[in-house]
């Protein structure tokens, strides 16, 4: 197909969007309705079965035997990372992700909590977004909480994402911040670790993984 007609598809105008989903009996909402837990997702990936593949982390351990106990969880798998623990299973349940994803969502990052998901992606214009909405209100309850344009400052978070937990991301942001990784450093490490509300040697351990991590996927 030549440019000329490829410039007819062109859509000049991308939301941000962000909703939450109330009312899905997922097992990662029903976890953290019974816990109380917050659950950060990466978007699950549906195989030709579809059993879902989930990658989460929390920093509740009680997340874990909630979903040990679900008989549609299998193989779930448990790592700890500085304060928090990562999860890799296979799902049973249908996600209302994958609904949102075949109407035009772009998913982001997914956030469970006291039983409510917290979508953020980008959805290709207004009559996408009244789909992906209509998709999810099929089945569940959902609360469009925020959606405007997607401007040069978003690009990067939709566009490129670093495989960091939170907690290291949280600490290397304020690091950044404060100057510590300035020359010479205008913050010690006990400084960064006392505004993260952590100690020295936490902050250390969180910084040196979260390097590893980014130097392990620039290099590789």
């Amino acid at each position: 197909m030549s440019v000329g007609a490829e410039r007819g598809t062109m859509i000049e105008e991308c939301l941000v969007v962000e909703f939450s989903v109330t009312g899905d009996d997922c097992p990662l909402a029903a976890a953290t309705r019974e816990t109380g837990a917050t659950v950060d997702c990466q978007p699950p990936q549906l195989r030709r079965d579809e059993n879902a593949l989930l990658r989460f982390s929390t920093a509740d351990d009680a997340v874990g035997g909630v979903l040990d106990a679900d008989e549609r969880i299998r193989y779930l798998h448990a790592s700890r990372t500085d304060d928090r623990v990562n999860y890799r299973c296979l799902s049973r349940h249908p996600c209302v992700v994958h609904e949102l994803i075949d109407a035009g969502l772009l998913v982001d990052r997914i956030r469970y909590a006291g039983g409510t998901e917290r979508y953020a992606g980008a959805v290709v214009g207004y009559d996408v977004l009244q789909g992906v909405l209509e998709a999810a209100g099929e089945t569940v309850g959902v609360t469009l909480e925020r959606v405007y344009p997607l401007g040069a400052d978003d690009e990067g978070a939709v566009a490129r994402g670093w495989d960091l937990t939170p907690a290291q991301a949280e600490a290397m942001r304020t690091a950044l911040a404060m100057g510590y990784f300035a020359v010479p450093r205008a913050a010690t490490a006990a400084e960064v670790a006392a505004e993260l509300g952590i100690s020295k040697s936490a902050f250390l351990e969180r910084l040196r993984r979260g390097q590893a991590t980014l130097f392990a996927q620039v290099f590789d």
